[in-house]
């Protein structure tokens, strides 16, 4: 049946695709950078919110007094989200605090630059721990706790497509999120979960452009939007997953990198 539409029912639609209120969102890696961005949107999307953060005390206290001055719901959870405990303690706590989960964010994540002749194998299990273990540990711990459905994120990077010198680890690490995140909407979808990848470009943060000038200017020479990519436009592209509005896409890779991967290969 074909519903009609108008402008009215249209902006009544959109606004009510991207309204989360009540909805709880769990944040990995929350404190600092795309994480805190991330958190941010959902609570100013009326999302009660989780932030996850490892040892970022200080940079998470900011975003939870940032939330709250905007009028968002934010609470704090110190975990590490490569430990098996950690993870159970927080979904835990979320349940208990809540009573419900909607949608998990994996965000967590660490990138050293290291050669693959000096890198160590506790280097190597180090990241691949940070970026890959801990998005199974967590997309496990949620999914059990999702009887409803509900909808999940997997922060991976275009280096999980294209790699960059010195990342194999990384690359690696973010080539394995993109397929777990097709296996596990394989295997979740008939349980209402939807799970969904998006991958971003170089990202600004402060300082880059006086830490890595040289690779600044290469990417915004090379990138056909001549521009870095912000913490809210992947903000912006998870809103987009986790809101009504994608009730019907899962197993997708949602590139925000300004057009990089377009480059030709040769």
């Amino acid at each position: 049946m074909r519903v009609s539409l108008t402008v009215g029912n249209l902006a009544s639609m959109n606004q009510r695709f991207f309204d989360f209120t009540d909805r709880v969102v769990v944040v990995s890696g929350a404190a600092k950078g795309i994480g805190a961005g991330i958190a941010h949107r959902f609570a100013c999307a009326g999302a009660v919110v989780v932030a996850n953060y490892r040892s970022s005390e200080r940079q998470a206290r900011a975003l939870k007094s940032r939330i709250e001055q905007d009028g968002g719901r934010v609470h704090t959870f110190p975990g590490d989200v490569t430990r098996e405990g950690d993870v159970t303690r927080l979904f835990d706590d979320v349940l208990t605090r809540t009573g419900r989960l909607d949608v998990l964010i994996n965000n967590a994540g660490s990138y050293p630059m290291t050669g693959v002749l000096e890198m160590t194998a506790d280097e190597w299990d180090a990241v691949l721990a940070t970026n890959l273990r801990s998005v199974f540990l967590c997309t496990q711990a949620a999914a059990r706790r999702m009887p409803h459905g509900g909808a999940i994120i997997n922060i991976a990077s275009i280096e999980g497509e294209s790699p960059m010198p010195l990342h194999s680890h990384y690359n690696a690490a973010k080539a394995g999120v993109l397929m777990h995140t097709l296996s596990a909407a394989r295997e979740l979808g008939p349980h209402g979960i939807r799970v969904n990848a998006v991958s971003p470009g170089l990202i600004w943060r402060e300082g880059i452009e006086r830490d890595w000038p040289d690779g600044v200017q290469r990417w915004t020479e090379s990138c056909p939007l001549g521009t870095l990519g912000t913490s809210d436009d992947v903000a912006n592209a998870c809103l987009f997953l986790a809101s009504d509005a994608a009730r019907w896409i899962t197993g997708v890779n949602l590139r925000v990198d300004g057009g990089a991967m377009t480059r030709p290969a040769f």
